[in-house]
């Protein structure tokens, strides 16, 4: 049954992607509002398909600019957060070349950064500036790799200074996969979707389609400003510490009320 479930899964995900695909690019080259709005429904639709139920929770702006920082669990993140809002992504430079995930990447107007070269921070943060000054939502990892999503790793800060010049408003996110088949997801279940360390991807997301469906709250905190916590390095703690204090209380089902 699991193995049925996965290739329905797959299969839906297939016949919905590859049609698709070519309307966002005609999007991109026609119509810049859609292709910023497209990849928001079409993740919704896609959210269903996989089995993934998503709750959103607090309040989020209408439209950019934002940037949105956001712990990392898994590759699922990518379909729930698109889900919520009409965002793009930064990612590392890698994700470009991955077959068809590296072009999805790219129709949804990926931003992609090299994290190993340091010499590159400010050409990346001059990009992501640009973007967000054109009026983009953009959702940034700054612990700087996915994680098993039980905890939250130290918050990297180089990039919240494309939020210093244009007094953009920085939003706090969490990302809690909570149940799994109706029950509360444990930390036994949670590698089942959580993506990290050297697993290879198309066992892995194989292996979570062939599973129950899951649920998927995503928390948007109030704003900060970068100003108020003195500069990058400061907002990052703050972010990191608003995400960290947020995520036990969602996973366990309680209220969040940071």
């Amino acid at each position: 049954m699991s193995t049925a479930r996965a290739a329905f899964r797959f299969a839906g995900f297939i016949l919905l992607t590859l049609p698709l695909m070519p309307v966002q690019q005609i999007f991109k080259w026609t119509w810049p509002a859609m292709a910023r709005r497209f990849p928001h429904h079409f993740h919704r639709m896609l959210a269903r398909v996989l089995g993934f139920s998503v709750e959103r929770r607090g309040k989020i702006p209408s439209a950019g600019p934002a940037l949105l920082v956001c712990n990392h669990v898994s590759w699922i993140d990518i379909v729930a957060l698109s889900a919520t809002a009409p965002v793009s992504f930064i990612a590392k430079r890698e994700v470009g070349g991955w077959p068809l995930f590296g072009q999805l990447a790219r129709l949804q107007r990926t931003v992609f950064v090299d994290r190993d070269r340091r010499h590159k921070t400010g050409e990346h943060r001059n990009e992501i500036t640009e973007r967000l000054k054109a009026g983009d939502m953009l959702i940034l990892f700054p612990e700087g790799t996915s994680h098993d999503g039980n905890s939250v790793l130290p918050f990297k800060s180089a990039f919240f200074g494309a939020a210093e010049l244009d007094d953009i408003p920085v939003i706090p996110v969490t990302v809690a996969y909570t149940k799994v088949n109706g029950m509360p997801m444990t930390r036994r279940k949670r590698p089942f979707y959580a993506w990290y360390g050297d697993m290879d991807l198309p066992p892995h997301l194989w292996e979570a389609l062939k599973t129950g469906p899951i649920h998927i709250v995503i928390q948007f905190h109030e704003a900060l400003d970068i100003t108020a916590h003195g500069g990058r390095k400061g907002l990052a703690k703050q972010a990191e510490s608003v995400i960290s204090r947020s995520l036990p209380h969602l996973l366990h089902g309680r209220s969040e009320i940071g």
